[in-house]
């Protein structure tokens, strides 16, 4: 070994501290990570705490209510997102026919369309008193009882709701699986005489496999953590039943056993993909070239065009054109002096939010690091604990809050009604405070992610040279690291500030007295079935979200390895 070499090894055990020595830096991290941690520990908690009478009560009328819908509801979007997203992503990847580069980008226009929106819409243009009934009755001079009409507002209308929304989640990883193939592995199977079928179950789609249930997964937490459809389908799942329970039947304890037995769902969809695949590996083979699409006929040109077209129809321009012509319709009443306070507060809070989110995640990130060496094993632990609150649903993250924070709020208040004889009042649980420790434990780990994917890019070297041009420390981080990774810190950032514009559960509960977003008015509004005043702040929501959508399609079209210049285009 050479002396250099010899010398660096020993400039990093100084740098980096004696081994098994504990540093209070990561001591502080460890502490950070179990802050984020709380609510879930406290949802846990509490599946040991007696609650009475009421458990009892829940187990033999609602519970299996709210498991069998739970349970149906899964099952229906999980098939929805997977014929949708999965058979369009082959169809735009692998296949040419006319409008393929358009529906590349906009088929995930949908996932801008929160659910509960899209909800609200079609129950406005489908129930038994929207224009669509209402024309089929003057036309053809029927009554209530001369024709059905498949309810909008019901199990299956639900399912449809979401899958149109959220088949985006499982579209996008499985393009990004399919633009990654390598092409070697489908010309093998196209000299072995399998044509593009074929091709498709038995090779596409098994190397796709891992990418396409994580996004089925991702869609299925987004379900099981709604609210605002589900309580306005009047569908009973374990969500409202969270709600109702804590706020209707003042029982925080029978509310964090729901909340538990909904957490297990979610852990077990994110522990599902890993038992299932066990040992197995999914490898691609390294060449990499443009990809040679199957050229098909008229008639299947046509039906692929169709395919495509009507998922984004459905789930995003019909929903969007109607909303657009209630708000022109109603914009004297809609876009006033309170419309134009809830468009300031939602930005607002979702910039606070979105920079808390990301400054957490540098710190996480770059507080786990050392030159020259990745994460050890302790660090990884620690990120994955930190970010384990994006499984966890709104409502859930509500109950595992409010409680230690109620606690907290009323010690203090009785230590000074004791001591001093001054009431505090609330200093946490509804606060702003309280409603920004949600945000962050709700989406660090689109942050971590992102953060984490950026800073990966950043090499040792780039660290040496730094440390020999006398830039250690923040400033290295400030002066070296920021301007790489400004594409990933802003793409963060992005992403945060529109899901925490969508968030509609959380907000709603752990909202101070008197604040209110675009989504809260919204949801407001269309339960009092004033669904044509909704359309100006759900319209308002749809529109901040295109913008990370575009920045999602066009990331995907350029990831594929071993492209050129000429190759991008044609993606």
């Amino acid at each position: 070994m050479s002396v250099v070499q010899i010398e660096n090894r020993q400039d990093l055990r100084r740098r980096d501290g004696p081994r098994g020595r504990f540093p209070a830096m990561m001591l502080g991290l460890f502490i950070l990570t179990l802050i984020l941690a709380l609510p879930v520990l406290v949802v846990f908690g509490y599946v040991f705490v007696p609650a009475g009478d009421i458990w009892a009560h829940l187990a033999s009328t609602v519970l299996p209510v709210y498991l069998t819908n739970t349970v149906f509801l899964a099952l229906g979007v999980t098939v929805l997102v997977l014929l949708i997203g999965v058979g369009t992503a082959w169809l735009v990847t692998m296949c040419d026919f006319p409008g393929r580069r358009i529906f590349s980008w906009a088929l995930f226009l949908p996932l801008a369309m929160p659910a509960y929106i899209i909800a609200y819409t079609y129950t406005g243009m489908f129930d038994f008193a929207g224009p669509v009934q209402t024309a089929l009755r003057d036309a053809f001079g029927w009554t209530r009882a001369d024709y059905w009409f498949p309810p909008i507002r019901s199990l299956g209308g639900a399912i449809l709701m979401f899958g149109l929304v959220l088949y985006p989640y499982v579209y996008l990883v499985s393009r990004a699986a399919f633009v990654d193939q390598s092409i070697a592995a489908l010309e093998v199977g196209r000299t072995l005489g399998r044509g593009p079928w074929r091709s498709f179950l038995t090779i596409a789609l098994p190397l796709a496999r891992p990418a396409i249930v994580t996004g089925v997964a991702l869609a299925l937490m987004e379900t099981l953590s709604d609210f605002g459809a589900v309580q306005y389908f009047a569908i009973d799942t374990f969500t409202t039943g969270i709600y109702r329970t804590w706020l209707g039947l003042g029982e925080p304890a029978a509310a964090a056993q729901l909340a538990a037995i909904l957490m297990v769902f979610v852990f077990a969809l994110i522990l599902l993909e890993r038992l299932n695949r066990g040992r197995r590996k999914f490898h691609h083979t390294g060449r990499y070239q443009p990809i040679s699409r199957y050229q098909m006929r008229a008639g299947r040109q046509f039906l692929a065009f169709v395919a495509c077209l009507l998922p984004i129809f459905l789930g995003f321009l019909l929903p969007t054109g109607w909303l657009l012509k209630d708000s022109i319709l109603h914009s004297s009443s809609a876009f006033n002096a309170g419309f134009s306070r809830l468009v300031i507060s939602s930005v607002t809070v979702s910039l606070v939010a979105a920079g808390l989110s990301l400054l957490v995640a540098l710190v996480l990130i770059y507080g786990t690091r050392r030159e020259s060496r990745a994460p050890g094993r302790m660090e990884q632990i620690s990120l994955r604990i930190a970010a384990m609150g994006y499984a966890v649903p709104g409502p859930v993250l509500a109950v595992g809050i409010m409680l230690p924070f109620g606690f907290i709020d009323n010690s203090i208040d009785h230590w000074m009604r004791s001591a001093f004889g001054i009431s505090t009042g609330l200093l946490l649980s509804g606060t702003m405070t309280a409603l920004f420790f949600a945000y962050i434990v709700r989406f660090l780990a689109i942050s971590l992610n992102t953060v984490e994917a950026g800073a990966d890019r950043v090499t040792p070297n780039m660290d040496r040279a730094a440390r020999t041009l006398g830039v250690t420390g923040l400033a290295k981080m400030l002066r070296v690291h920021i301007p790489l990774v400004s594409g990933s810190l802003m793409t963060a950032v992005l992403l945060v500030f529109v899901d925490v514009m969508k968030e509609l559960p959380a907000t709603l509960v752990m909202r101070p007295f008197g604040f209110e977003t675009l989504a809260i008015r919204a949801y407001e509004l269309a339960i009092d079935e004033r669904l044509s005043d909704a359309a100006a702040p759900s319209l308002a929501i749809v529109v901040v979200g295109i913008l990370p959508v575009i920045i999602l399609s066009r990331a995907i079209a350029r990831s594929r390895p071993g492209r050129n210049k000429s190759a991008n285009s044609r993606l």
